[in-house]
């Protein structure tokens, strides 16, 4: 199969039960363009929240996410059906960034350093066997270094965004926690976008009862309302990206170019050793869906991945990584075709160009982006413990982390 040209299956209508629909078949245009539209809400949430953390666009972030899953998918041609969303596993690195005074430029340029050896270590693994990957990077030094990341990130929630509106925090994260854990097939995929959508309506309620105090470096504070739509009614329907600024993210940069300081690169390189362990996950959990031998494009997807971030960050977006709620789409659809993807990342790319979707998210309050970064945080950390366990790391012994990692990596290819 090429990377365009899909077979129309089950007369174009819904596959019957037990039935699939598989990368390179495909159901009516309606059917398809509805299907495209739910892996645009899945992952609509954590890729708009993800940039703003990081001070970027997020309209931007989600325009180069559709260009990045379209340049994925040609570089896998077509074998692996997947969105490439904004990447959690930068967000520590940035902050270390911006707290030794690095801005946006630097940021973007470090994270172009990283897709770049993203892509490299692809190279590696596509033509020599994905060998040199468990050599230095075994499942018992991944595990414990996504765990970190997330874990780490945690404290970021509960120490800037919890501490003035700690109670819509709270109701936000036990609403995202109660529909991902008791959420039926697709509401539980769309669990970050629908607990955006609660937060709000809480701080709108609890906006009628009493306000948060916001303080500015100098310690000055004044009472404010939780819910600010100002920039979002002075938005336009229609535009390009730029840098606009948020009453709780501050300044959110547009396009730019890159720079490029050694101390930041050295600080965001870690973070490949997430998107490495993301990228081979999926495409494992996707070969297994499938029942297609995907092992030969583990190297494909690295590289594709890495190009993306590349190309993302070289004109301001954010990184990128194939994203588990989509797949998690699949799963419960059973409609693994790339045409989805393709007609997700057209529908993104038209979203970037919309900045009032952008302010909105630029106006989350900052109780609601507690709770929900808190529980997107601490999945990561529970990445890292999965990593251990689907590859049967033995701790027993210190001498035994190596040999386990380089025994067992096979499995999560």
């Amino acid at each position: 199969m090429s990377a365009f040209g899909w077979n129309l299956v089950y007369g174009g209508r819904t596959p019957p039960t037990g039935a699939v629909v598989r990368p390179g078949e495909r159901l009516s245009s309606l059917r398809m363009a509805g299907l495209g539209a739910q892996h645009v809400v899945a992952m609509f949430g954590a890729t708009f929240v993800f940039p703003a953390i990081m001070g970027l666009n997020p309209n931007l972030a989600v325009m180069m996410s559709g260009v990045a899953t379209i340049i994925f998918l040609l570089i896998v041609n077509g074998k692996v059906p997947s969105y490439l969303g904004t990447s959690a596993s930068f967000v520590a690195a940035v902050a270390a960034i911006r707290a030794q005074g690095g801005d946006s430029a630097d940021v973007t340029g470090s994270i172009l350093i990283a897709g770049v050896i993203l892509a490299l270590v692809g190279v590696l693994v596509h033509f020599g066997g994905a060998k040199y990957v468990r050599a230095v990077l075994p499942p018992s030094v991944t595990g414990a270094v996504v765990m970190l990341i997330g874990f780490n990130l945690a404290a970021v929630a509960t120490s800037i965004y919890f501490p003035n509106d700690q109670w819509v925090g709270l109701l936000t994260t036990a609403f995202l926690i109660g529909v991902a854990v008791l959420g039926r097939g697709f509401l539980s995929r769309i669990a970050v976008f629908l607990s955006l959508v609660f937060g709000y309506l809480i701080s709108w309620i609890a906006d009628s009862f009493s306000t948060v105090q916001s303080c500015s470096a100098a310690g000055k504070c004044i009472a404010v309302h939780r819910v600010n739509w100002s920039g979002v009614h002075s938005a336009s329907w229609i535009g390009l990206p730029k840098t606009i600024t948020s009453p709780v993210f501050g300044t959110l940069t547009g396009p730019h170019l890159p720079a490029f300081k050694i101390t930041f690169i050295l600080l965001v390189i870690p973070s490949v050793i997430a998107l490495l362990a993301e990228n081979s996950g999926h495409v494992k959990a996707v070969s297994e869906m499938t029942g297609d031998d995907l092992d030969p494009y583990v190297g494909r997807a690295f590289i594709g991945d890495g190009v993306g971030t590349a190309l993302a960050s070289l004109v301001g977006g954010s990184p990128t990584t194939t994203y588990a709620e989509n797949i998690g789409v699949m799963a419960a659809t059973r409609i693994y075709s790339t045409l989805a993807y393709y007609i997700a990342a057209v529908v993104a790319i038209l979203f970037g160009f919309c900045p009032k979707f952008g302010a909105v998210v630029a106006a989350t309050p900052g109780g609601v982006l507690g709770g929900i970064t808190l529980v997107l945080y601490g999945m990561i950390g529970l990445l890292g413990a999965k990593i251990w366990i689907e590859n049967r790391v033995s701790f027993r012994r210190p001498g035994q982390l190596g040999a386990a990692g380089g025994r067992h990596y096979r499995g999560n290819r």
